[in-house]
């Protein structure tokens, strides 16, 4: 199998059942901009380079995911809106460990 599924809830709180292929080197984020779960502009703006915040997500299930690299850990701590459970979806791979998973998308920066 190369799909988990995923559930994901939306900026306005639509939970969407998703799809995600695990054979294609993809991220959280880039998931989100296929499915189009968020407005074209919103998400991923540094293109998955962990230097813009745009792709927070809350993390509600009990996943184990790999460790925060330092370059995310840094952008979380300058980033609105901000949890204990607050991850960059670009920085989480699609992988098979991640069937079930659920997160939310954090609500859109200030600017």
């Amino acid at each position: 199998m190369s799909d988990v599924n995923i559930k994901i809830t939306d900026r306005e709180g639509v939970v969407h059942d998703i799809q995600a292929p695990t054979d294609m080197a993809m991220n959280i984020m880039e998931v989100v901009r296929a499915y189009e779960l968020a407005p074209e502009g919103t998400i991923g703006i540094c293109g998955g380079m962990a230097m813009c915040a745009s792709c927070q997500c809350y993390v509600l299930s009990d996943h184990e995911l790999p460790e925060m690299g330092i370059d995310e850990d840094m952008m979380l701590a300058e980033a609105f809106y901000v949890e204990d459970n607050s991850r960059l979806g670009c920085q989480i791979a699609i992988t098979p460990e991640l069937e079930g998973l659920e997160i939310e998308l954090a609500p859109e920066s200030e600017s």
